[in-house]
């Protein structure tokens, strides 16, 4: 969603090499834990759910409830795509 477009994640834990291009995850929520990595509440834990979709890395699910909507939306994409929900949408 927006790390993605930050110059500064860009910079400090995303690493590209003969087209393919690479996130340290852990790297980044440590940068966050540690206050070097400022954020809203909100897009930390957008960063931490990517980081355990990716990594293994825990998360508290109890801090979805302070998402909006628009990034709500987006973590759940993003959790039924790494279940491998293709199309990344409900289907009941």
């Amino acid at each position: 969603m927006f790390w993605l477009f930050r110059r500064d994640f860009l910079d400090g834990f995303v690493e590209a090499a003969d087209g393919f291009a690479w996130v340290d995850w852990a790297g980044a929520v440590a940068a966050l834990d540690a206050g070097r990595l400022p954020c809203s509440a909100g897009e930390g834990t957008v960063l931490r759910v990517a980081a355990s979709i990716t990594e293994s890395i825990p998360v508290d699910l109890r801090t979805l409830a302070g998402l909006d909507g628009r990034a709500l939306g987006l973590v759940a994409r993003a959790v039924l795509a790494a279940g491998g929900d293709e199309a990344g949408a409900v289907s009941w």
